[in-house]
């Protein structure tokens, strides 16, 4: 191959001491490269391996770069980067997929998909290949999080096979350092409304004596605390709006008296707790406004509906304050007549249930109003504009070849 011709794709295997099992996965990708006639490239992204794969790797041919900083994230991201090639396949350097098959990525490539991810519930999976929980229990129910988040047709998130263009993949702004930059891979590409697919692919049990570097319960936390993050709504605003309107309606009820529904009581102490779900679910709702303003200002892919565009551009701080304003001096206004009709009585003694269901009225609403104005001043804050350079990309060191 001329230095000159163009190489169409780059097989990127991210290491971290793989020596058991690299050199047959270089094997299988080389014989790829050559029975199918790509222009290609095999790159070993090494994340600081000290079991001699870098020289295994050299051997073979294939080309290493060296990632300073650690994370499964970190190894791919700077490996992207130092891809040569228009498109990328990456695969674990386990043997647990055959580098040897990817025809049907390469044909999904060229026809204009963005990312293409392999299946392995559709191409198999061999006994032992994947434990039972990760099997039934962690991927199905990760992917379909996913799916239900983001309304993704992707029925495997988590497969380690995937191919995509090495331009998209760059632009789509990819951030996480650790296992979870495989959902972070899926998840804003459908963002972004690029073009995705799946082929089935075989998985088969990793040919290492040693234990595999993922950890089930951490690295699954990470994946799904990942997707929620990624999706304010679920997270913040539909349980805010559910909790906020609950309080709120039962707070207003119980201020003109008890209520009694099939022989239960609901009193002053009934009230007290609406208030504070009330307060909750009012902070649940900032979080998810806030968030997602705060993603436009970081150039992040979150959902945006175009009213929530319209909102954010219309509603600013002043505003914020304003309303919030209003509504603690309505709450203030309430305590000095509370405070008022006491004085009347000398300070004597009051009807405790009246006094105490517009006192919890009161509190609330200054609450909700010293809650908007604080969230309104935080949204100033995100609003200045700043210049930065981003300082995403792993330190990344390659060889001259």
């Amino acid at each position: 191959m001329s230095p000159n011709t163009p190489i169409e794709l780059t097989i990127l295997m991210p290491c971290l001491n793989e020596a058991e099992t690299l050199a047959i996965c270089i094997e299988k990708a080389n014989g790829f490269l050559a029975r199918s006639g790509v222009v290609g490239e095999v790159l070993i992204a090494d994340n600081g391996s000290t079991d001699g794969s870098q020289k295994i790797a050299t051997d073979l041919g294939a080309r290493v770069v060296d990632i300073a900083a650690k994370g499964y994230g970190n190894a791919l991201y700077g490996g992207i980067v130092a891809a040569k090639g228009e498109y990328v396949i990456m695969g674990d350097a386990d043997d647990s997929y055959d580098f040897s098959s990817l025809d049907a990525f390469v044909e999904r490539l060229r026809a204009g998909d963005d990312l293409v991810m392999g299946n392995r519930f559709r191409g198999g999976i061999e006994p032992g290949a994947m434990p039972p929980l990760h099997k039934y229990l962690g991927n199905p129910v990760l992917s379909f999080i996913g799916r239900l988040l983001f309304k993704s047709d992707i029925k495997d998130f988590h497969c380690g096979l995937r191919g995509f263009r090495r331009d998209s993949m760059l632009a789509a702004g990819l951030r996480t350092t650790g296992m979870e930059f495989a959902s972070e891979m899926v998840v804003k590409s459908t963002l972004a409304g690029l073009k995705l697919s799946e082929v089935p692919t075989t998985l088969k049990k990793d040919g290492r004596s040693r234990p595999p570097h993922l950890r089930s319960w951490r690295d699954g936390w990470r994946h799904l605390r990942f997707l929620l993050i990624f999706s304010p709504n679920w997270l913040f605003l539909v349980p805010g709006i559910v909790a906020f309107t609950l309080g709120l309606l039962g707070t207003i009820t119980l201020l003109f008296g008890p209520l009694v529904f099939h022989n239960i009581g609901f009193d002053v102490s009934s009230q007290l707790y609406l208030a504070a779900l009330t307060v909750v679910g009012y902070q649940a709702i900032l979080f998810a406004l806030l968030t997602k303003i705060y993603a436009q200002h970081e150039h992040f892919y979150l959902p945006q509906s175009k009213r929530f565009s319209n909102f954010a551009q219309k509603v600013g701080l002043e505003q914020g304050v304003l309303v919030g304003l209003v509504a603690f001096l309505i709450g203030l206004g309430l305590s000095i007549a509370q405070l008022v009709a006491w004085a009347k009585v000398d300070f004597g003694p009051l009807d405790a249930g009246l006094n105490l269901r517009y006192a919890i009225a009161a509190s609330l609403l200054m609450m909700l109003g010293f809650q908007t104005i604080m969230s309104s001043m935080f949204l100033g804050i995100l609003s200045i504009g700043t210049r930065g350079a981003d300082n995403r990309t792993p330190a990344v060191t390659a060889d001259p070849s």
